[in-house]
């Protein structure tokens, strides 16, 4: 019987859909980012960057833990400085924290506890909202429209005074919409003098739309705007845990009483090194954007409708239900996103490595041509 390798090694795809393995990586790219092998089980179910990390952050890894004797605190200024001259901000502005999870958790917790509301769109990313629950939170959700997109006209029409937060994922998981720019900064503008928004921008470097704004932009201006960033996503450092979060400072002093987890010091010592590895983070966008092209190839060929993405990830409709399809696709090898209240027969897939596809196209074929 043949290994999952063995198939990939001697099939040369179905309709033109797989790569011959030869072309997956060259050889200098092998030697550069030496790439993961395939796993018995395939995860594109959590949009992480399986090339990661680098090899220099790995390299940075290991020469750090003579530091890990020591608090994180003066390793995570130093990183904080980092940001604000990536980003043009006051090093005030910037707040690191254990993840982008923890940055969203403690800005639900920082200004919506006890009653106060948020307003977001559904689906999207939930950590703020179900954290934010747990301390007397209300969320007050926005359907998106049939194109998957944030209705922002009606986000703003439910702004009253007992809002407190409007929440953007954007790009948005899991549908993978981006918000025009000129509708972004209109919105921004105008809600932030009525409220706070909080701008979730885990997957911006994802995005090819040229010259699309950051919110950052919005904090420059000195708006009641927070952006959140994170080093899980194009940086392939999901494990390590370490974000940060971008406001001015008098709102991002309130937020920083509320850390409770912080990172560590080898995650601040490998984030550092990230920043400065523009050689795998160009790779890293280069072969989602070939995964995510191979992906395309599958669904039009099963005549499957999705929504083009601006990130590491695909939605699409499986016309099947999420809870039938995930237990097919896992006997296939792969685990794949999800449901997604209220599209329960869409089905959210993350790019993964291009052999990762691979495995991915045949385990669809054989589920889908049954």
């Amino acid at each position: 019987m043949q290994t999952r390798r063995e198939w990939l090694n001697s099939s040369l795809g179905i309709g033109g859909l797989l790569l011959a393995p030869s072309s997956i990586l060259s050889a200098k790219e092998k030697i550069n980012f030496n790439p993961r092998g395939l796993e018995p089980i395939i995860r594109l179910s959590s949009n992480e960057n399986p090339y990661g990390p680098s090899k220099l952050v790995q390299q940075r890894i290991k020469k750090s833990f003579i530091h890990g004797c020591r608090y994180p605190y003066a390793y995570s200024d130093d990183l904080a400085t980092m940001l604000a001259k990536k980003h043009g901000v006051d090093p005030e502005s910037i707040i690191v924290t254990g993840g982008s999870t923890e940055g969203l958790k403690i800005t639900g917790l920082t200004f919506t506890s006890n009653g106060g509301e948020i307003i977001s769109g559904q689906p999207t990313f939930l950590a703020m909202m179900d954290y934010a629950k747990q301390w007397g939170a209300k969320v007050n959700w926005v359907p998106v429209g049939k194109d998957k997109e944030y209705d922002l006209d009606e986000i703003e029409k439910r702004v009253s005074s007992k809002t407190k937060l409007i929440f953007l994922c954007n790009p948005n998981n899991p549908t993978g919409t981006l918000v025009p720019a000129k509708k972004l900064i209109e919105f921004c503008d105008s809600v932030s003098k009525k409220t706070i928004v909080f701008s979730d921008e885990a997957y911006y470097d994802f995005i090819e739309t040229p010259n699309y704004p950051s919110m950052i932009e919005a904090v420059k201006r000195g708006d009641n705007v927070i952006v959140s960033k994170t080093f899980s996503k194009v940086y392939g450092m999901a494990g390590l845990r370490v974000g940060y979060l971008i406001a001015k400072p008098e709102i991002a002093s309130q937020i920083r009483k509320n850390i409770v987890a912080m990172s560590n010091v080898l995650a601040i010592e490998a984030a550092k090194e990230a920043l400065e590895d523009k050689s795998f983070y160009n790779f890293s966008l280069s072969k989602n954007k070939e995964a995510k092209n191979k992906i395309y190839k599958l669904l039009d060929y099963l005549n499957l409708d999705y929504v083009t993405s601006h990130t590491n990830f695909i939605f699409f409709h499986s016309k099947k239900d999420i809870q039938d399809l995930g237990p097919k696709m896992l006997k296939k090898g792969v685990k794949i996103g999800r449901p997604f209240p209220p599209f329960y027969d869409w089905c959210r897939i993350s790019t993964g490595t291009l052999e990762e596809v691979d495995v991915f196209i045949k385990g669809m074929l054989e589920v889908y041509q049954a």
